[in-house]
């Protein structure tokens, strides 16, 4: 039945589901910070509910903070970045899979080497051209 309404439909390609040219490290430091302070609460508290429900937003975010990292990696960063910048892969290799360390832990330490990794990915994202465009929030 749905077949017959799009019969006569025009296929369409994307570089991504939406491609609305607006990408910053700054989303995946927000939900990374995030982890962090909610590993913080979660230690200065002796409520099991409230600790319980760090442990939920703490791994939300995290899983967060890798869904804007992998945004970055496939659909900001072109392999003219990857060949000026020999380090990104490895990079986002290691923030991706920190990310994934943060969700298994408590430990605040852990959500902060994630912080330092999406610090230097913005580093370098800020060094390209495309970011002057793209970007949000260029640093001070």
């Amino acid at each position: 039945m749905l077949s017959h309404l799009f019969a006569s439909a025009t296929v369409a390609h994307a570089h991504c589901d939406l491609y609305c040219g607006v990408y910053d490290p700054a989303q995946a430091k927000i939900e990374a910070l995030s982890v962090v302070k909610t590993a913080k609460k979660y230690a200065d508290s002796d409520d099991q509910e409230f600790r319980a429900r760090c442990i939920i937003i703490k791994e939300q975010r995290a899983e967060e903070t890798k869904h804007h990292l992998m945004v970055l990696w496939a659909d900001f960063f072109a392999p003219q970045h990857f060949e000026e910048f020999p380090e990104l892969h490895e990079l986002f290799w290691k923030a991706t899979h920190q990310a994934g360390e943060a969700k298994k832990s408590m430990d605040p330490a852990v959500g902060e080497q994630l912080v330092t990794y999406i610090d230097q990915i913005a580093e370098i994202f800020w060094k390209t051209d495309k970011a002057k465009d793209m970007g949000v929030y260029p640093p001070s």
